[in-house]
């Protein structure tokens, strides 16, 4: 499945697990701050895990894992061939720490508990942290031999035999059958830093994936018109000089990242490198923070565009097509363009990064006056979730459900939103999507679309209204 235009450069992962989950993965996600970022999730009503994996395997880079459990299991039912990488996030760690506070708040006795997915002595060294004996603790490592039931078994088991006051588990579906069963159950959920890390993974295998051909690096470091004179010739020393200044920051900036810096011509060097050492010295793909060095250290506005390939032939055409776009009017930055045609805006210094750019312009200015009115909205009513279905924008822009449905999926086109796992309801009927808003894609601004235009924006969105 082709991507939209203005996802095309994202990394995109694949969210599989509970709604639960995917819930607090995306929150993490959009408050990492990663413009070139997209999440999907992958939880859909009466599929298994591995058909949602397989459902969304042709839209990702890379696949994410609630678990090693739930790996482990599509894994082995799709033969080890998921088409795209895949990753998990561990268990335990601080998540057990957090579990033990919430067994001394619910009146359970924390030195007798039955634990999964950890091994005893993980569990015995988390006990030690926090002062605790976990002598009669109970622990059953994960292993990819155990399934659901095995895991239900344990913590039940132990519990009838009064060997325990209750239960610690990382399987949602366990939690449920043991609290069903009467069962003082807590569910051990990754804590925040663990979850962050484990995005940071999978935007690494993900972004590996996208550019595993891609793995040559050229630079292009040009001055810019403004710092030229009218005619260049070896008597003007002071642009000699200029030039000898350039090559000696280059030349500092290439050993943080191995590379080799060559002459071009009277107003360029080319920076030769490779992809892993370029991925390093731009925090992954996302800003280059060596361009604000050297403009700082020159007082000069130094045009950068990068280049990725298979070969030093493409990767330094690809170079071209990236400076080309670093010369324009718009705010100063770099740019890559890589082996498959995919353009990204890298963020100077400490630049907020800004959505990736492609070769149109983005950020429709109609979808952005929509979003803003309904964040505006939202935040008046109090509900700092941003989380919306199309009844919600419906009832906000004054618009058809037909037309909400469309302009949430433009958002998500735009960028300016993520889906996310139908609500779970009761009713009669197809659950209503929901949709993460994503506020911070906003930039501030002094005045609002008024009001009274606003379903002009949404018309000109969407020209059936």
């Amino acid at each position: 499945m082709q991507a939209s235009s203005s996802t095309q450069g994202a990394v995109r992962v694949g969210l599989i697990g509970a709604d639960r989950f995917i819930h607090k993965m995306t929150d993490v996600a959009r408050k990492s701050g990663n413009a070139n970022l997209r999440v999907v999730p992958g939880s859909y009503p009466n599929l298994t895990e591995t058909q949602s994996a397989q459902r969304i395997a042709e839209e990702v880079d890379v696949l994410l894992f609630a678990g090693p459990l739930p790996y482990d299991i599509v894994v082995r039912e799709s033969d080890g061939d998921l088409g795209v990488p895949a990753t998990y996030v561990p268990t335990g760690g601080p998540a057990l720490h957090a579990s033990l506070v919430r067994a001394l708040s619910e009146g359970l006795d924390p030195r007798r508990m039955s634990i999964d997915s950890m091994a005893k002595t993980a569990i015995s060294d988390a006990y030690t942290e926090v002062g605790l004996s976990a002598r009669k603790t109970h622990a059953m490592p994960y292993e990819e031999r155990y399934g659901l039931n095995a895991y239900r078994d344990f913590h039940l088991d132990l519990f009838r035999e009064d060997k325990t006051s209750g239960a610690i588990t990382t399987i949602p579906a366990v939690l449920d059958d043991l609290r069903a069963e009467g069962v003082p159950t807590l569910l051990m959920e990754p804590a925040l830093l663990t979850l962050r890390q484990s995005l940071n993974n999978a935007i690494l295998l993900g972004s590996g994936a996208r550019f595993e051909e891609s793995r040559i690096a050229v630079v292009i470091a040009q001055l810019p018109d403004s710092a030229l004179p009218p005619r260049t010739s070896p008597a003007q020393y002071w642009y000699q000089e200029l030039r000898l200044a350039l090559h000696r920051e280059l030349l500092r900036e290439a050993r943080r990242m191995d590379a080799i810096v060559l002459s071009h011509d009277q107003k360029s060097f080319l920076i030769f490198t490779t992809y892993g050492s370029l991925r390093m010295a731009t925090d992954d793909l996302t800003r280059a923070p060596f361009v604000q060095r050297v403009s700082k250290a020159l007082s000069i506005d130094l045009e950068v565009g990068v280049g990725l390939g298979r070969s030093t032939v493409e990767a330094e055409n690809n170079a071209y097509r990236a400076i080309a776009r670093s010369g324009g009017p718009e705010t100063r930055a770099a740019y890559l363009v890589g082996g498959d045609g995919t353009n990204l805006r890298l963020a100077i210094g400490s630049e907020p990064v800004e959505a990736p750019e492609e070769g149109e312009e983005q950020g429709d200015d109609r979808f952005v006056a929509i979003l803003r009115t309904l964040v505006d909205a939202l935040n008046d009513s109090g509900d700092g979730r941003l989380v919306v279905d199309a009844d919600t924008v419906a009832r906000i822009t004054q618009v058809t459900l037909r037309t909400a449905r469309r302009t949430l999926q433009s958002l998500v086109a735009q960028g300016l939103a993520w889906p996310l796992p139908p609500a779970r309801t009761r009713k009669v009927g197809r659950p209503p999507m929901l949709y993460q808003l994503l506020d911070e894609r906003l930039q501030p601004a002094d005045d609002h679309t008024p009001s009274d235009k606003l379903t002009e924006a949404i018309t000109a969105a969407d020209p059936r209204e």
